[in-house]
């Protein structure tokens, strides 16, 4: 597949997450005081950066992208990945937090939530058992060693010390 519909692909899953969900639970898209609305842009940001660094790992050194109908051929570990295991889904649900406190949105807040759970229970009960079959014990010390969502503080190398 050539890069561009790979990067075509890698947005649709962030699209419908943070604007078409968003803007189906929340109608009044006015922030409340400048404090709130710069926050949330600024968290917003950080939230985007993790998803455009990731996706571009994905693309660039796992040759493949976030959805599942195009995996990546390589296990990426490195960059982000070599903190937590899961940066773009961190990078998803920063972005989410900053559209709610961005405009006060409960609605949104509660989505986040929601989205958080979802991913966990993904991830737990079929991503990576999934990564553990195609990547083998190349995934298994790496899960043994970063942390699925809170970023361990050094970057993981492999063949190190477990931590």
């Amino acid at each position: 597949m050539k890069t561009f519909a790979k990067q075509i692909f890698s947005f649709i899953l962030p699209v419908t997450v943070l604007i078409i969900v968003p803007s189906s639970i929340e109608h009044d898209f006015t922030s409340n005081s400048i404090f709130t609305l710069l926050a949330g842009i600024l968290i917003m940001c950080l939230g985007m950066y993790l998803m455009t660094v990731t996706i571009s790992s994905f693309i660039r050194i796992g040759k493949g992208t976030l959805a599942p109908w195009s995996p990546t051929k390589k296990l990426v570990i490195t960059g982000l990945y070599s903190y937590v295991r899961n940066p773009m889904i961190l990078g998803v649900l920063i972005t989410l937090i900053g559209e709610s406190i961005t405009i006060t949105s409960v609605k949104i807040f509660i989505w986040s939530v929601i989205f958080f759970i979802i991913n966990n229970i993904y991830f737990t009960l079929f991503e990576e058992p999934n990564l553990e079959r195609r990547f083998g014990e190349e995934y298994k010390e790496y899960k043994r060693n970063v942390p699925r969502w809170i970023p361990r503080l050094k970057p993981f190398q492999p063949g190190s010390e477990s931590r």
